[in-house]
């Protein structure tokens, strides 16, 4: 298999990868990542979170699941995850400087990781996710507007199947890996981000070509 690229996002930074059909993108690292995928040739088709989980019947997905988009085409397919620890997330948004101002306003009632301290805006970094991936993606024509809702990698959410009530935690992988496999040609971007909840570190991204084949999308 050979590698097409390796790339190191610092924490708090975004990127985004041409990734074509039966290239692999593998995310390598310890703090959530936030991750959207468009059509390489229509941007305006993306991918979209309540297909992902509608057609699939779940809203846990792992090795095996694929990220649906609007248009219901499996855009990638999950070949290699090693977070056991806990569960991707596809509930929430993204992370950014208007997101925790917003919190901040509810005075704490809307994150749970707010309601142990006082916090100010200057508790929080400038920018978060959102503003990675719009800069990730504004060469390619994509306003913020159009960044649909993201796949939370490494982000474990504690559910209550009863009341609906999610919350944040700290659970991380050690070193979590989690290998995408493209089944149409795709724009990927990605945040390394802030992860405010436990601390953010660096992102490793590799894309190969050779050994994973497309399955019929």
């Amino acid at each position: 298999m050979s590698t097409l690229a390796d790339v190191l996002v610092p924490s708090n930074t975004g990127a985004a990868f041409k990734v074509v059909e039966g290239q692999v993108l593998t995310v390598i690292g310890s703090s959530i990542v936030d991750l959207v995928a468009f059509d390489l040739h229509d941007p305006r088709h993306r991918f979209d979170q309540a297909r992902t989980k509608a057609n699939q019947g779940k809203i846990y997905v792992s090795t095996g699941d694929v990220l649906i988009s609007k248009l219901n085409r499996n855009m990638l397919s999950i070949v290699e995850d090693t977070f056991t620890e806990g569960h991707h997330d596809l509930q929430c948004g993204m992370c950014g400087r208007d997101r925790w101002l917003w919190a901040i306003r509810q005075g704490g009632a809307a994150e749970s990781y707010l309601k142990d301290r006082p916090v100010g805006e200057q508790d929080f970094p400038d920018h978060g996710c959102f503003e990675n991936i719009s800069g990730a993606v504004r060469p390619y024509g994509i306003e913020p507007i159009d960044i649909p809702a993201p796949f939370n990698i490494f982000q474990h959410m504690a559910l209550d199947c009863q009341t609906g009530v999610m919350r944040r935690t700290k659970i991380r992988p050690h070193n979590g890996r989690l290998g995408l496999l493209a089944l149409m040609d795709c724009l990927v971007a990605l945040s390394a981000c802030p992860d405010t909840a436990a601390g953010g570190k660096d992102v490793r991204v590799t894309v190969t070509a050779g050994e994973q084949q497309p399955t019929t999308a």
